[in-house]
């Protein structure tokens, strides 16, 4: 497609989701801000889209997110890079964690450093643009986690992912003319978060089947969007009313 149709930021687009992403809005006509903390994977994705895509302008950065001076600087430098920032996909996140009191700490903080405080980082810099230009669209990574609490390892990671929800929706309270929120929950997509636990993970799609789903909720601007909708629209609603015994199944 040689028609331009904006320019979209991705963190964490090394590899899973992120990436999968930047193959198919390159192919749907997007410009690429692709940031990540492996340098080489990034490289080898720019070649790759461009290859298939040469009319695209694709703008690697590495970035570690839960620097937060990092991350005001690397979006503010691939602002200036593409020439403005349309839609920036908060992406970056991580799935360690152990259940509290069990010696996990560590691995906890990352989990809530990375998944909640680096994307307030994302956040307040493509705002910071938003703001500025009157205009844009802010795409926050949650997950299906993220309605209710979960036990064991993934306590820490659906608290984060909750609060990820949360700024979204405060965000979109401001009800700021021309700038658009989104928080996609995706459900179980095969990535490299999730790959030693794949076979035994219930209603896990590929990814780009998943992706596809991301896309087309973000394509529309959706405010809130539990992907894919088959089975994870129904869940979303049975997760909100079902007992805690009941939820804490599908953990």
């Amino acid at each position: 497609m040689n028609v331009r149709r904006g320019s979209i930021v991705i963190t964490g687009a090394s590899s899973g989701l992120g990436a999968e992403m930047a193959r198919q809005f390159a192919a749907s006509g997007y410009d690429l801000g692709l940031a990540a903390r492996r340098a080489d994977r990034l490289d080898d994705l720019r070649k790759e889209v461009l290859d298939a895509h040469p009319e695209r302008r694709v703008e690697v950065a590495t970035l570690d997110v839960t620097d937060g001076d990092a991350v005001h600087a690397v979006v503010t430098d691939l602002d200036r890079r593409l020439g403005g920032i349309d839609r920036l996909i908060a992406n970056a996140g991580t799935g360690q964690g152990a259940a509290l009191g069990t010696g996990g700490w560590e691995a906890n903080r990352i989990t809530a450093e990375t998944n909640f405080v680096a994307v307030l980082a994302q956040a307040d810099a493509a705002m910071e643009i938003f703001r500025r230009q009157g205009s844009g669209h802010l795409v926050l990574i949650s997950s299906m986690s993220a309605i209710r609490g979960m036990r064991r390892s993934m306590t820490t990671y659906a608290a984060s992912k909750a609060g990820v929800a949360a700024a979204a929706e405060g965000l979109r309270a401001e009800n700021l003319k021309g700038v658009d929120i989104s928080v996609i929950h995706p459900g179980y997509i095969a990535s490299e978060m999730n790959a030693h636990v794949r076979e035994r993970t219930p209603f896990l799609v590929d990814t780009p089947t998943g992706v596809r789903a991301m896309v087309a909720a973000i394509e529309r601007r959706r405010k809130k969007a539990y992907v894919p909708a088959w089975p994870w629209v129904p869940i979303g609603v049975a997760m909100r009313i079902l007992p805690l015994s009941a939820v804490r199944k599908l953990t």
